[in-house]
């Protein structure tokens, strides 16, 4: 940019009322219309436990994550950004996210609608036994009552599409580009100008062979063991479209989002970080080395056969996953996945000579947590002393 603020358009309201889906959606519309835009789920930049008492919620630090996302997705190319998730109190901590003029809108939906898509995204008697659902109802009645959005809107009855296209035409042509790309910015690929240290568990391999399903298993044993940890998607802080013809899975532009991201939850204390998503090729992983000097980073490239990789992705495809912003998968036709499963499974065995610096974990007729068992035996992870 030429100085000018990066207009951010920052979708929130109540957990089920739709926030990531229309956000993902509003996102696409834009690059598909030519406009170079990034997108953040900001529950994905706070994924680091247990929380400080000093900023309940972690709003703080998600915002603190966030203004480097925006960042490194304007020095990419992004003339704006979407993100959607849950604001802290007051609204957007704009000092911390200096680049960005923000457009708050807040989305609705009535009690009853709210309640059906709320339980419809996991076991209903699980959430009803936890109490979630009435602080969601809680929690949206306070935002009713509340004025801190610029634009409000009601999303009850309305299919995705409609509701997207109510947004926009509310939002009065929201993002007003004001600047390019300068070819002065700072690069994707050049570091920060501190990097944290500790130990980084990276578990990467093709589609549908399960990364993020092992990878937050993982998390969730050093939480139960009593470490302080944190969990990161690699695919969460890498939309940003177009990417670079020489950099197609932007893997510098994550790379510094990493860095950043990890700087930040070590200051709040954590003890270890598992990352998961694509690592195609030992430039990718260098890419990431480079950026995380001072990090002890352990990458393990998870293989499993066509059929397994087949049934994995077929489950995915019918809901069987949690509802990951973005996901390609989610949805689709059986034609569609049995395409997508016959390309992880020429991926993989791509992987088997491009990636040569991770260590191969064959999770073939293996659960969840046999897998985990297998990358905790096979590693010894994590390995440097806590702080």
């Amino acid at each position: 940019m030429t100085g000018d603020l990066i207009p951010v358009l920052w979708l929130c309201g109540p957990p089920g009322v739709g926030k990531s889906t229309l956000g993902w959606e509003i996102f696409t519309q834009l690059t598909e219309a030519g406009i170079a835009a990034g997108y953040a789920d900001i529950d994905q930049l706070g994924m680091c436990y247990p929380e400080h008492s000093s900023d309940p919620g972690r709003h703080r630090m998600k915002t603190q994550n966030l203004g480097a996302v925006v960042a490194n997705y304007r020095a990419s190319g992004a003339r704006c950004v979407i993100v959607s998730g849950v604001v802290g109190p007051g609204g957007p901590h704009a000092g911390m996210v200096p680049l960005a003029a923000f457009t708050v809108c807040r989305l609705r939906a009535g009690r009853d609608e709210l309640k059906q898509r709320f339980l419809g995204r996991g076991g209903q008697h699980h959430l009803q036994q936890a109490g979630l659902l009435e602080a969601v109802l809680s929690e949206a009645r306070a935002m009713d009552a509340s004025d801190f959005a610029d634009v409000c809107v009601d999303t009850s009855g309305l299919p995705v599409a409609e509701a997207t296209r109510l947004v926009r035409e509310r939002l009065a042509g929201w993002p007003v580009l004001t600047g390019r790309s300068r070819p002065d910015e700072p690069g994707p690929d050049e570091g920060p100008a501190t990097a944290a240290d500790g130990p980084i568990l990276m578990l990467c391999g093709p589609a549908g062979v399960g990364k993020s399903a092992v990878g937050f298993e993982v998390y969730q044993r050093r939480l139960r063991a009593g470490s302080a940890a944190a969990y990161l998607d690699l695919d969460q802080i890498g939309f940003c479209r177009p990417a670079p013809a020489g950099d197609p899975g932007n893997h510098h532009l994550k790379a510094r989002n990493l860095a950043a991201v990890w700087q930040a939850y070590r200051a709040a204390g954590a003890q270890c970080l598992i990352a998961v998503g694509p690592v195609e090729n030992d430039a990718a992983a260098k890419a990431y080395a480079a950026a995380l000097p001072r990090a002890a980073i352990t990458l393990c490239r998870l293989r499993a056969g066509a059929d397994e990789l087949t049934r994995r992705i077929m489950l995915r495809g019918k809901g069987g996953s949690w509802p990951q912003p973005g996901d390609p998968l989610a949805g689709q036709p059986t034609a569609y996945l049995l395409r997508a499963a016959a390309s992880a499974a020429a991926g993989a065995e791509a992987l088997e000579c491009a990636l040569t610096g991770a260590l191969r974990i064959d999770t073939d007729g293996l659960s969840v947590a046999e897998a985990a068992d297998v990358i905790a035996a096979r590693t010894g992870w994590p390995t440097t002393p806590p702080l």
